[in-house]
């Protein structure tokens, strides 16, 4: 979840599909409509959208320092990082652990686990599934503390020249690892049991070392964009084409996911609909695409709350649907659907005023300090 570009008006559009795609998907975990099932199946592709979003977005950020100024400065990158992510987040801590009914499920991992960004490596999602959807923070997270390290040792050595290849060794790495985690946890498993799922959940879908398509593929262009001049010129002028392809391998993808937990998709599932969001993505960048030339208000304030509706929205969903169900309303309908989303954006934007704006305005002064 990485801050609005002022410029990218595409990438805007990209994140407000992504935090859609995540609503309607976990939405399916409360009382719905009937239609949510079938349109909210593919939805978790959402998390894998701010994957690749984040990749581009923060290596973006790091190439062209690289390229301004020949150095990172750490200091700087990981006090934007720190007052982007954690006060917000540790707020929403704070609601799960002092107040019982904000809590969708349950049960809540240890706390250490939180704090750490470890929550997503030993997650039983069937017993301990409140707050669950914190597990993509946590990689997240480890990827903003890594890659700038990573790039500042390979930055002086003949490896930098060939970071895409490196990005797509990642990919591969990632394809590996499910396919070992496939053979040797998951086929053994009885897929009618509910231990099929906490295994497949804790071994496949959250691990970071399984999950870095999407971000790998971000930093892949990320780097292209910065210093392929080849790369620009094929992008700038193919936008709508290369939205066009970025659909059609999307439905491919989604074809192919069907049977989300099936082996094609659990090996290569997450590498289509990776490359996918990829080609969209740079379409959404391409000053010859309808989505780069579309300003949209909607969109740009759906984009700016993404990150706190994807922290507190199943916690205020839960509240609306318990509030409702108190009073004997109907909870299963489109009207309640619409107060939820409504409540998820109006909770978003109390985290705008009461949390980021002033930890915004703390973080300026620290970096005028630390320069």
């Amino acid at each position: 979840m990485t801050e609005r570009s002022e410029r990218l008006y595409g990438l805007d559009h990209l994140r407000a599909a992504a935090i859609l795609l995540v609503l309607l998907y976990h939405y399916r975990a409360f009382k719905h409509p009937g239609w949510i099932d079938s349109i909210g199946r593919f939805g978790w592709t959402g998390v894998d959208l701010f994957f690749v979003l984040s990749g581009f977005l923060i290596s973006g950020q790091l190439f062209k320092e690289i390229e301004d100024k020949g150095n990172i400065s750490l200091k700087a990158f990981y006090i934007k990082r720190f007052f982007r992510i954690i006060p917000a987040y540790f707020f929403t801590l704070f609601l799960y652990f002092i107040f019982p009914f904000f809590r969708e499920r349950e049960a809540l991992s240890p706390l250490w686990k939180f704090v750490t960004f470890t929550q997503n490596y030993g997650l039983d999602v069937i017993s301990r599934g409140t707050f669950s959807h914190a597990w993509s923070l946590c990689i997240e997270e480890q990827f903003y503390l890594i890659l700038p390290l990573f790039l500042l040792i390979v930055m002086p050595t003949k490896l930098y020249r060939y970071i895409a290849v490196l990005m797509m060794a990642v990919i591969g790495f990632s394809i590996i690892a499910r396919l070992m985690a496939w053979n040797e946890f998951i086929v053994v498993a009885d897929t009618s049991s509910t231990d099929f799922w906490k295994l497949w959940y804790m071994k496949i879908y959250y691990p970071t070392h399984t999950r870095l398509d999407g971000l790998g593929m971000g930093v892949m262009i990320g780097y292209l964009m910065q210093y392929s001049s080849i790369f620009k010129r094929i992008v700038a002028g193919n936008g709508n084409k290369l939205f066009f392809l970025g659909i059609v391998l999307l439905g491919i993808s989604f074809w192919i996911c069907n049977e989300q937990a099936s082996k094609t998709a659990s090996v290569f599932g997450f590498t289509l609909v990776a490359v996918s969001y990829g080609i969209i993505l740079m379409a959404a960048i391409s000053q010859s695409s309808f989505l780069y030339r579309s300003k949209s208000y909607i969109t740009a304030q759906l984009a700016a709350l993404s990150y706190t509706v994807y922290l507190s929205h199943k916690g205020i969903i839960h509240m609306i649907q318990g509030l409702l169900d108190y009073f004997k309303f109907e909870t299963s309908d489109n009207i309640t659907l619409l107060i939820c989303l409504f409540a998820c954006i109006l909770g978003g934007l109390f985290y705008r005023f009461v949390i980021e704006k002033p930890f915004s305005v703390l973080k300026s002064k620290v970096l005028k300090k630390s320069v």
